[in-house]
């Protein structure tokens, strides 16, 4: 059992949430869930993709799957798995990493946090 999976879920960047709030005031259009629901729809097939790059995987792959990921989490407020994603981006391609094992399960267990933060915003 990895305990960086199991950590409570870190809470999404507050400005982040407001800034996507503030694209439906009134929340009759629904956009912070359908932007949430898209965000954790993603977010598990990546978290799938990662896992299969676990054994042996490719760096290129890695930090392709970190690229994407980097952005879309800014966009919700997963600040903290944003910056990992950039961080391992950036040393996949600036050379081959001895530690792609360990990059992706810290990917993996950030990932999975901000799921659980979504997850508790969608379905309170």
């Amino acid at each position: 059992m990895n305990p960086d999976r199991d950590a409570p879920p870190t809470p999404l960047d507050a400005q982040a949430l407001a800034r996507l709030r503030e694209l439906d005031p009134d929340g009759r259009q629904g956009v912070l869930g359908r932007v949430l629901t898209a965000f954790d729809t993603s977010l598990a097939r990546m978290i799938a993709q990662l896992m299969a790059e676990a054994d042996g995987g490719s760096p290129e792959v890695v930090a392709g799957i970190a690229h994407t990921l980097k952005s879309s989490s800014a966009s919700v407020g997963a600040l903290e798995l944003s910056r990992a994603c950039a961080d391992v981006e950036a040393r996949l391609r600036s050379g081959p990493s001895a530690d792609l094992r360990h990059d992706i399960e810290r990917l993996i267990a950030l990932a999975e946090a901000a799921q659980r933060s979504v997850a508790a915003i969608l379905r309170p």
